[in-house]
């Protein structure tokens, strides 16, 4: 029997500047076990993603993934350009980590009062490549927050964060500090791809970054990550 699986989240779930880890994710499944929707929207915040439910609970699958906060952490650095993303991204106020933490729990209430699915909430890929930089703090932060909306609404928490902290830390790659990509950036990436021919994997190599291509957006190893945490934790429980 297929499982129907939703896949919530931002641009590391839409996939056009990260390697696609629900790709990755139905290659670790038996062929025909899992049937993978993506509703990934580029640079939304918890917020964004509370009000755009309604295609996934208009056709409610068996389990949903939500991958979400990445920008929310990303908010609370010095350098990031807030007042234009309020505005690009409609936010009725400053991205805040309360205002964080009672979006995602809105979104789990929602999600379990309209369907039947199992959820599980991934905790934040790891910013930049220092943990003990601001970014790395950031999203640990925030996880923190994602472990405790799961365990108030009685929902899997899935150790996303943990598990790269893991890997880095076995790893111990060079000690990039952590930038904050620009919009050409992101256009830079897709040119190398498109005209250089470039895969995500060598951008990331060529700059020294061990899970992403940017500090943020993912590689395959850690999109590979992404994939087993929610293989582990949530497909092979309910499989």
């Amino acid at each position: 029997m297929t499982t129907r699986v939703a896949c919530l989240g931002d641009s590391l779930t839409r996939a056009q500047v990260s390697v696609d880890y629900l790709d990755l994710l139905e290659r670790r499944r038996p062929a025909g076990d899992v049937r993978l929707a993506r509703f990934g929207v580029d640079g939304d915040f918890a917020h964004n993603l509370l009000h755009r439910l309604d295609a996934v609970v208009a056709d409610p699958p068996e389990v949903i993934t939500v991958l979400i906060g990445t920008n929310d952490a990303r908010a609370s650095l010095a350098g990031y350009p807030v007042e234009q993303v309020m505005r690009r991204k409609r936010l009725p106020e400053r991205p805040s980590a309360g205002g964080f933490q009672q979006c995602l729990g809105a979104v789990v209430a929602r999600l379990r009062a309209e369907t039947d699915a199992r959820i599980g909430l991934l905790s934040l890929p790891v910013l930049g490549q220092r943990l003990d930089g601001p970014a790395a703090q950031a999203s640990q932060a925030y996880s923190r927050m994602i472990a405790e909306v799961a365990a108030a609404e009685d929902v899997s928490y899935l150790p996303l964060h943990e598990r790269q902290t893991e890997e880095l830390r076995r790893a111990d790659p060079p000690p990039i500090p952590y930038r904050e990509p620009t919009p050409a950036a992101g256009v830079g990436v897709l040119l190398q791809r498109a005209l250089l021919r470039r895969s995500l994997d060598t951008i990331s190599r060529r700059r020294g970054l061990m899970l992403t291509t940017d500090h943020i957006h993912q590689n395959s190893r850690g999109a590979a990550l992404v994939a087993e945490v929610i293989d582990s934790g949530l497909l092979t429980l309910s499989g």
